[in-house]
Formats: structure tokens, C-alpha cells, sequence
């Protein structure tokens, strides 16, 4: 599992250095959201700029960490998708499901939106 991480107060930033994201690697990064998350991580921004290929495995790996952060309240954000990864996201209909940005700029500022929901979400209650 080759990636860099860059933890934020408001978010962690993952970007893996690989270009496949499959069945090989997808467990791992299933065990690192899940980590993450238990250790409090509020946000996640996952850049896949270095990634040209995903299967099934590396689908459902991005599913849970959605599903973690939405389930907490947090986001789980998905950047710089390639043509490939995206038309597959589309195919598989999962474009509805996940939170897919342009860049990792676009990603930041939907941390922060996300944030202040929240914010206003439990000040109101």
C-alpha cells in the first residue's frame, strides 16, 4: 500500500501512489478508513489522481468508507477521478451514492460546508 496522508484538523487528505486500486489493495485501505475513523478522523478526502483502474474490490473499499463517515456525520469525499474510474463509478450507479469532486480544492471546501451543517445541526437541537 503505497500513499501519502496528510492529516488536517478537519479532515485527512489519502492519496494512494498506485494506479490500480483492486482486490490486491482494497482490503487494506478497508481496515484504514476503519482505523481512521475509530480514531476520530472527522472528514475524508480520497484522491485518486495516481489511479487509472478500480474492480469490484476497490468499489466496495470506497463504499465502506463512505458509509463510516456518513454514518458519523462526516464525509467521505472521492477527487480527480480518471476517465475510466469515473465512467465505472457512473456504470455501476454508485455516482448517486458517493461524493465525487473534481479536485481536492473542491473536496477541502466541501469538508467545511459539511462542517457548518453539522454545526447548525446540533446548535439548533
Amino acid at each position: 500500500m503505497k500513499y501519502s496522508i496528510d492529516q488536517k484538523e478537519q479532515y485527512t487528505l489519502i492519496k494512494p501512489h498506485e494506479e490500480k486500486f483492486d482486490s490486491e489493495k482494497a482490503p487494506d485501505y478497508k481496515t484504514f478508513f476503519i482505523k481512521l475513523s475509530n480514531e476520530g478522523t472527522p472528514n475524508i478526502i480520497f484522491d485518486l489522481s495516481d489511479v487509472k483502474y478500480v474492480d469490484s474490490s476497490g468499489l466496495s473499499a470506497i463504499l465502506v468508507g463512505n458509509r463510516l463517515y456518513q454514518d458519523a456525520g462526516g464525509l467521505f469525499a472521492i477527487a480527480n477521478l480518471s476517465p475510466h474510474v469515473k465512467k465505472l463509478i457512473e456504470i455501476s450507479q454508485l455516482d448517486s451514492v458517493l461524493t465525487i469532486l473534481q479536485n481536492v480544492e473542491e473536496s477541502v471546501d466541501a469538508v467545511f460546508l459539511n462542517e457548518l451543517e453539522r454545526d447548525l445541526k446540533s446548535s439548533e437541537e
